[in-house]
């Protein structure tokens, strides 16, 4: 298996859902919702990806780091990188079909854990998201982060003891869903929380709580107040906003603001394990790729999945050396030639 022969297949049976491009950057698919793309314009996908390209790297070889080590704590459970995979599901919605939903989300979840990673699973409108995530994490011992709608608090806590019974150490709740329709037309209202119903909700979690889809320092400073464990720096891979910014131009700022009072995921754009590296010295401590992933679920199943993981891993492993990086400790803004992004 190799990402190419990945790639042929899953163009194959997205029939142009997702054109698989030679660069997942947005423009061909530019508001193509439903759809893998990005909303309105397109801007906000399209930003992310060009945010993070404009950054480069300083080359270093003076030094003896051969071996870096890139193992990540994600809340007590070792992984074997700092990259997850982003909660992204939908395929008859957004993705042609391109196979049925147990057996992608099943890719997903056990391909990541596999190479020695974690899966993020999902909700939606139809709760059918929400159960397949349940039973597949059940299946992986919990190895996996749910990742709930902000539902009103009477909906949200019960699905979260639901998936604390699953055995995970966490989970997620994509905050920058608030807006979205069709959670609405289905009658599963879901909107933005105040930090104090945050507050109350979080302290009655028994695991950490990560919210996913903070964009400004006000806002993940709000976060810290409300007792998250992490947040996730995400425009919902443009897709509930056009015109937001990259997450790799507001994350350092976001960075200098709470870097060591709550973990710090990003997601957006990554595409390569040297973009992983850019992530971790611009401030994050773990990074979610979501569409790339989905694409290797398609076109390689568990298998294509873990293969991508592992790939991104050696990617950083390289770019580390190079960076004169021998553990994620030890990256910082040092690493990046451009230093006007913080």
């Amino acid at each position: 298996m190799d990402l190419k022969e990945i790639h042929r297949i899953a163009r194959e049976k997205f029939k142009g859902a997702c054109r698989v491009c030679p660069v997942c950057n947005g423009r061909a698919c530019a508001g193509e919702m439903p759809g893998i793309g990005g909303i309105g314009t397109g801007s906000s996908f399209i930003a992310n990806y060009e945010s993070l390209a404009r950054i480069k790297l300083n080359l270093r070889t003076l030094h003896e780091i051969r071996e870096p080590d890139i193992q990540y704590d994600f809340f007590g459970r070792p992984l074997k990188m700092p990259v997850l995979v982003a909660p992204l599901a939908g395929m008859a919605i957004n993705m042609g079909n391109a196979m049925e939903e147990q057996p992608y989300l099943s890719a997903m979840v056990a391909g990541a854990k596999e190479a020695g990673s974690m899966a993020c699973t999902c909700d939606g409108p139809n709760p059918m998201f929400f159960d397949l995530g349940m039973e597949i994490l059940r299946q992986n011992e919990g190895w996996g982060v749910p990742t709930l709608k902000p539902r009103p608090e009477e909906a949200f806590l019960p699905l979260a003891r639901r998936a604390e019974e699953c055995g995970v150490n966490a989970i997620a709740t994509d905050i920058d869903a608030a807006g979205i329709i069709h959670l609405k037309k289905a009658g599963q209202p879901a909107g933005p929380w105040s930090v104090r119903a945050w507050k109350k909700v979080i302290s009655q979690v028994k695991v950490p709580v990560i919210l996913k889809g903070v964009m400004t320092v006000q806002d993940a400073r709000l976060a810290v107040e409300a007792g998250a464990a992490g947040i996730v720096v995400s425009n919902h891979g443009g897709r509930v906003l056009d015109h937001t910014p990259g997450t790799a131009e507001v994350l350092p700022a976001i960075a200098a603001a709470v870097k060591g009072k709550i973990k710090i995921f990003v997601d957006g754009g990554i595409r390569s394990g040297a973009d992983v590296l850019k992530m971790l010295a611009l401030g994050a401590d773990a990074v979610l790729v979501g569409r790339p992933m989905a694409i290797a679920a398609v076109g390689g199943g568990k298998e294509g999945v873990a293969f991508l993981l592992t790939q991104y891993a050696d990617q950083l492993r390289t770019a580390m050396i190079y960076a004169a990086c021998g553990s994620l400790a030890e990256v910082s803004s040092a690493a990046l030639q451009s230093r006007e992004m913080g």
